[in-house]
């Protein structure tokens, strides 16, 4: 049984490096075909920052695989073998948190790369040394926090019921419920410095978009993201009397008030859609189906591993295997979430009158060129990766002429140089 779940693991491996190198040679070949939507230069200079993005991918992937094969072949019975609290609760809580501070210090590096090295060679970093270690430490102070909180549930659950995994399920989906609701004040008390905005006529333009779709909030705000990230962002946090719409500084910069507003208006259309409830009840199905398979492995897979069947190693094994049964279902998830996107394009077009499509397509080619986001993929990397329709299918449903795009690349896709 043991070889079978290793088997699995190596084959999610092996599919997610596929897609990446398919991805590479793709765009390598793109890059140098006829610009889209960018200048020649920009357009090459997507690619690049691309390509780089996706080598650095199948390396954090090579390194996971190399730290699972560790777990799973001594790490976990090492880590068992070396804590000892007479509590049971505190012994649960140690292992599984020591498992989750070593994998995340071992990111530390491709945190570290990413930030500091591509997004600074392409303009994005704007954060310092300083305020990297500062975000890293608050992270993982708030980790460490919230994780033992978290693990003190599941093992008082564990130890409790006979139908733990359900109980644990449940507990967990309220979690991620909570974190929804949660995050843009912990977000504005640890991370961003967030200000109303002052800007009373956009404020009420903003305001009249929410009250046509029924969005109730506690405000607009914005936040000083361009002290660490050059790239333009939004978001809508919380739920019920908790949400809140967060504007990014450098959206507020680059977009004009009709553009931005037809951007709110595509995200007030996820709203009225109830997308974030089908997106969250997405996320349970996929925890469900994760404590179900976990919560019944046969106990030979304990004694093959050399472990107890303790409740710290059912969550250092769930925690393992999270990632495999992610992207499983990314491909579901992303057919499901792509629709939507297109829905909300057309809501955000119509809450912006006779011009919100135009609008809403000027603000998509911004996006794409202030972000350097390369215009085109491999049709594969798309199906397994990507929950927003490529920007081009979205220009088109929005009645843009974007001309011929050659699609010769895809000849090329198997030529990758990595």
């Amino acid at each position: 049984m043991l070889m079978i779940i290793m088997g699995i693991y190596t084959l999610f491996v092996l599919i997610s490096i596929y897609t990446s190198v398919m991805q590479i040679g793709y765009v390598n070949a793109a890059k140098r075909g006829k610009a889209v939507l960018l200048s020649d230069n920009d357009f090459i200079k997507a690619g690049n920052y691309s390509v780089a993005k996706e080598k650095m991918g199948i390396a954090s992937i090579f390194t996971d695989y190399i730290i699972f094969i560790f777990w799973i072949g001594f790490g976990v019975k090492f880590l068992e073998n070396s804590l000892y609290f007479e509590n049971e609760a505190l012994l649960n809580i140690a292992i599984v948190m020591g498992f989750l501070v070593i994998n995340s210090i071992i990111s530390l590096p491709f945190g570290y790369y990413e930030k500091f090295v591509l997004d600074e060679k392409f303009g994005f970093n704007k954060s310092t040394m300083a305020q990297w270690i500062k975000d890293t430490l608050i992270s993982l102070v708030m980790t460490i926090i919230f994780g033992s909180l978290v693990v003190w549930g599941i093992y008082a659950i564990i130890s409790t019921f006979a139908l733990w995994w359900l109980w644990s399920f449940i507990f967990i989906f309220a979690v991620v419920i909570l974190i929804n609701m949660l995050y843009p004040t912990f977000r504005a008390m640890f991370f961003d410095k967030i200000t109303p905005l002052k800007n009373e006529e956009l404020d009420a333009q903003i305001k009249d978009l929410m009250d046509r779709t029924g969005f109730v909030s506690s405000g607009v705000f914005i936040s000083d993201a361009s002290k660490r990230d050059a790239r333009l962002n939004a978001y809508f946090g919380g739920f019920g009397k908790a949400k809140r719409v967060v504007l990014f500084d450098t959206l507020i910069e680059k977009l004009t008030t009709k553009e931005l507003l037809a951007v709110l208006g595509h995200e007030l259309g996820h709203f009225s859609h109830g997308d974030i409830y089908k997106n969250i009840a997405m996320v349970g199905g996929m925890l469900f189906a994760m404590f179900a398979i976990f919560g019944n492995l046969p106990s030979s897979i304990y004694a093959e591993l050399g472990v107890s069947q303790s409740p710290y190693i059912v969550m250092i094994l769930l925690l393992l295997f999270m990632p495999v049964l992610g992207f499983l279902m990314m491909p579901i998830m992303g057919v499901v979430s792509r629709r939507n996107e297109y829905a909300a394009d057309r809501t955000g077009s119509e809450l912006g009158g006779a011009g919100g499509a135009i609008e809403l397509a000027n603000a998509l080619k911004k996006l794409v060129n202030e972000n350097r986001s390369f215009p085109l993929s491999h049709p594969l990397y798309i199906f397994f990766h990507y929950t927003h329709p490529p920007v081009l299918e979205r220009l088109k449903e929005l009645g843009v002429d974007i001309g011929n795009v050659d699609k010769s690349a895809l000849g090329a896709a198997c030529q990758a140089d990595i």
